[in-house]
């Protein structure tokens, strides 16, 4: 069996309705995601792989060197290498299954589960937004909700509102991606959070570097810690006791090693490999196999209005499926694909596009009449130690272009640096 054929197509499939609104209004990229890169590869064998790569988050693109190199090659040869790109690899694992006439899943390992933990997922947003998008979660089959607070939101009051609309054991995983900058800051607020019920698991509080404020952490809160696995190193981790167990993400090869040394330490994990309806089955045939993935898997396929197969995935008590046909065990929507594929007068000249920075001025506005205005990353400036790590009370505020010299200005500086001043 060699690859006679590698197809790369960019579509832009558009977020649910709330989505596109969250991700558009939110202090963050999210909104590129959408962008996602379809690889079909062809065997000399008549069959065809399938995969996909989030071109502005994946750890790695397809690149026209890869794509070389498996031409004319054995996919079974080089299906393991996970330099060659998210996508592509997904479709060599997704060709050399249905050529052997197995699941992914067998390729992988033996199989310890039928059915893969999986959350939803959403970006910060307003109180009212997590609510909606909770009970759109329990609708859907989930039983958890992984979230960002951020220090613009009022993360007692989301909590609050998200506790109205779920049952009693439905879980909320909080990351505030280091935003509560360390331990005499972070401890107070994660105590506050841990009392409420629906509150499972915090994952980076503070920069994961800060070995001696994590296991403060977790000596003090009775909750348990994600990691980023690798930060601080793997033995630091285990003989420090600076986590309860790791993030892990990645290619196929670094996914299965950090997954075994976790396994090695008992220490469970969740996986996230984040994309669509391809993405997700890939990182369920993962998940499939490895012993400590027991934390529900993050992949976000919630974000996306279409999910790009013939047959949607389907959630149930919290898990959904491996499918126990050949390959991934899913059939594309080509159509779909059609629909939403991006025209090549829209490719930049490296075969990508990328979607513009809305023009919206986001204005963090505190109980104290002060706000903090921005139109760039503003979590970076909040994690090097400028404005509050978290204050009940605080909102974010929009302000849409209104055409005036005035709105224009403010935006430009605050895209350079956030820009403190009065509500």
């Amino acid at each position: 069996m060699k690859v006679t054929n590698v197809e790369r197509v960019l579509v832009d499939v558009p977020f649910t309705p709330r989505q596109q609104q969250i991700t558009t209004q939110s202090v963050s990229t999210v909104y590129n995601w959408s962008l996602l890169e379809l690889c079909k590869v062809t065997t000399d064998t008549g069959h065809v792989g399938w995969g996909e790569t989030v071109i502005h988050y994946t750890y790695r693109r397809v690149s026209d060197e890869s794509v070389a190199r498996v031409l004319g090659e054995s996919p079974a040869a080089l299906m393991n290498d996970d330099s060659l790109g998210a996508g592509l690899q997904m479709a060599l694992f997704d060709v050399v299954g249905k050529i052997l006439a197995v699941p992914v899943y067998q390729l992988l390992g033996t199989q310890c589960r039928k059915a893969v933990p999986i959350s939803w997922w959403s970006i910060d947003a307003s109180p009212e937004n997590w609510a909606a998008e909770a009970a759109d979660a329990v609708k859907n089959g989930y039983t958890s909700f992984k979230n960002k607070p951020r220090p613009w939101w009022d993360i007692v009051a989301q909590v609050a509102a998200v506790a109205e609309v779920v049952p009693a054991d439905f879980k909320l995983d909080l990351d505030p991606n280091s935003s509560l900058r360390d331990a005499a800051t972070a401890i107070p607020i994660l105590r506050k959070l841990a009392a409420h019920p629906n509150v499972a698991m915090f994952e980076t509080p503070i920069p994961q570097s800060d070995v001696e404020g994590n296991k403060q952490i977790r000596q003090t809160i009775a909750r348990p810690i994600a990691m980023h696995f690798g930060s601080p190193p793997y033995p630091t981790c285990v003989r420090e006791d600076v986590c309860s167990g790791f993030v892990i993400g990645g290619g196929k090869s670094q996914v299965m090693r950090e997954g075994q040394l976790s396994a090695a330490a008992d220490m469970p994990f969740w996986l996230q490999i984040v994309g669509n309806g391809l993405t997700t089955t890939w990182a369920g045939h993962l998940g499939s196999v490895l012993t400590h993935a027991t934390w529900p898997a993050i992949t976000c396929i919630n974000l996306y209005s279409e999910p790009l197969l013939t047959r949607p995935i389907q959630v149930s008590e919290g898990c959904h499926t491996i499918p126990d046909g050949p390959g991934l065990g899913v059939e594309v929507n080509e159509e779909a694909i059609e629909r939403f594929r991006v025209p090549a007068e829209k490719l930049d000249a490296d075969g990508y596009t990328i979607h513009p920075v809305p023009r919206i001025l986001k204005t963090a506005v505190y109980p104290d009449g002060s706000c903090i205005h921005m139109a760039g990353d503003g979590l970076s400036y909040f994690n090097a130690g400028n404005g509050h790590a978290q204050v009940e009370g605080a909102r974010l505020e929009l302000t849409f272009d209104d055409g005036s010299k005035a709105w224009a200005e403010l935006f430009e500086k605050a895209r350079e640096t956030p820009v403190h001043a009065r509500w």
